[in-house]
């Protein structure tokens, strides 16, 4: 970002949106951009969720890497993928903080209480992020309600579950009579 002054105007700031070198794409499967800089800037943010205090530096690595790897393994293939794969790691890793604390045994029943009523939330929380992921790959579920059918002369219409090859379902035939 450059900064620009003129006299008695205040500093104009400008963003270089198209970095030369910024465009490689070596760090996508991170943060699900082509543009390193957002990979990283992802990157960073997952790991700065992390509870890091009074670890050794060996466990502060792992704990890093590990964090990495779990970006990695989640493989966002958009900026919007890398954005919930982050918020996921971030609310996973405090939902495990808050269940940890909960079970200190010194902890009071108030305590324990706030630490399992906050992991319950952070919980839920990570549940509705997995599903908009993978609402977004178009992975989520899909239902269909038919509440109107209409058959006209000549046709023909089917009503009931409709078994699939090799499913266990019940065979809507027994259960509706077929349509006139």
């Amino acid at each position: 970002m450059t900064t620009h002054k003129t006299k008695g105007e205040k500093a104009a700031k400008t963003a270089v949106a198209n970095a030369p070198g910024d465009h490689k794409g070596a760090l996508k499967a991170l943060g699900g951009s082509q543009s390193d800089d957002w990979n990283t800037v992802l990157a960073m943010q997952a790991t700065d969720g992390l509870w890091l205090k009074n670890l050794g530096d060996d466990e502060r690595r792992r704990r890093l890497a590990a964090t990495v790897a779990a970006l990695n393994g989640i493989a966002p293939t958009d900026e919007l993928e890398g954005m919930m794969a982050a918020q996921l790691i971030a609310s996973h890793n405090a939902a495990m903080e808050c269940y940890r604390r909960a079970m200190i045994g010194e902890q009071t029943f108030e305590g324990r209480r706030e630490n399992l009523n906050q992991a319950n939330k952070l919980s839920r929380t990570w549940a509705t992020l997995l599903d908009a992921l993978n609402k977004h790959r178009g992975k989520g579920q899909q239902k269909v309600t038919v509440e109107h059918v209409h058959v006209h002369a000549g046709g023909q219409a089917v009503v009931g579950n409709i078994e699939r090859p090799g499913g266990g379902g019940v065979n809507g035939s027994e259960e509706q009579p077929l349509a006139k």
